[in-house]
């Protein structure tokens, strides 16, 4: 909770509607670093439809409300450091929210209060939205590829930017991992897959460490399987903008996402997996037959919400943490 009152002071600080979140919200005790993601102009930047605004979801999830970001024009990056002892490696976290919205305390800094606690920087990315990743068109009923990669030109320079920062951050350069959550998750995905080519200009000496991540964990993520019917014919067809980068470099990947999620499909995770298997990447699939979509680590019911416990163990068997 320390987290989430960060997190809106911040927004709130560069919103114009917070709709009384900002007086609730309070410095935490624990450390944390918040930078803009471009020293100057950001590249390829668009015109929002308004200003930055972060709202309230009262839909509940695990009995909670959470917060949307919206219109996002200065990505930023908030690092908030381990607590007790550091295990040296770090995780940017992408929230979920379509590409238009960024669930930014379910899918963001809730995920640090469990990182940290476990000796791991924790790194919420605020990547610009929306409409800067693949997204459902209403016009066409089809999903649709954004003519400029925003989000993924913001993941890849906070990768770097990251491995740039590691002396000082104390974080071992060559563990650093990414985990998103549904339009996060394929972000995980893009991230892994696109590190030999960057998707702007360097603007800077950051620029030169590699935006490839060490490790990436990928919740319930959407916009990976590509084709409505596919799954019929047994073809588990994966975006071709995935698909044509996927390498033995591909980075170690855990996947989850469950058989009645109506939001992102089962065969996103699927389609990505076999993609993955078919070159040799060290891939964790985790499947369960209920647990739905957008639960972010609040704890149910559902067995699929005790996923931590399951990247913690990966986490050690991939060589990031210790036992």
């Amino acid at each position: 909770m320390q987290h989430l009152r960060l997190a809106i002071a911040f927004t709130c600080m560069l919103a114009s509607g917070c709709h009384g979140a900002a007086s609730q919200a309070s410095e935490p005790k624990q450390k944390q670093i918040e930078i803009p993601l471009w020293p100057a102009a950001v590249p390829d930047a668009q015109p929002a439809a308004g200003p930055e605004t972060v709202s309230v979801v009262k839909k509940p999830v695990a009995g909670r409300p959470w917060h949307d970001v919206q219109n996002v024009t200065k990505p930023s990056m908030t690092v908030f450091a381990p607590r007790g002892t550091n295990t040296g490696a770090a995780v940017l976290v992408f929230p979920g929210g379509g590409y238009q919205g960024l669930a930014i305390d379910l899918e963001g800094t809730e995920v640090c209060d469990w990182l940290t606690a476990k000796g791991v920087t924790c790194i919420v990315l605020k990547y610009r939205v929306p409409n800067s990743g693949p997204h459902w068109d209403d016009g066409c009923g089809c999903q649709v590829m954004p003519k400029i990669p925003a989000a993924l030109q913001d993941a890849q320079r906070a990768v770097s930017l990251t491995r740039y920062h590691a002396r000082a951050w104390h974080i071992d350069p060559h563990k650093i991992g990414v985990l998103g959550f549904s339009a996060g998750g394929h972000l995980v995905a893009a991230v892994s897959t696109h590190f030999t080519e960057r998707q702007y200009p360097a603007v800077d000496s950051a620029d030169d460490e590699t935006s490839r991540p060490d490790f990436a964990v990928a919740l319930y993520p959407g916009h990976l399987f590509w084709g409505k019917d596919s799954w019929v014919e047994n073809t588990l067809l994966l975006n071709p903008d995935i698909r044509d980068h996927i390498t033995a470099r591909t980075p170690p990947t855990f996947l989850l996402q469950n058989e009645d999620d109506r939001v992102d499909t089962v065969f996103d995770s699927l389609s990505y997996y076999a993609a993955l298997r078919r070159q040799g990447v060290k891939t964790e699939f985790h499947s369960y037959a209920t647990g739905g979509h957008a639960f972010g680590l609040r704890p149910t019911t559902e067995a699929a919400t005790e996923w931590p416990k399951l990247v913690e163990r990966w986490l050690v068997s991939i060589g990031m943490v210790a036992k």
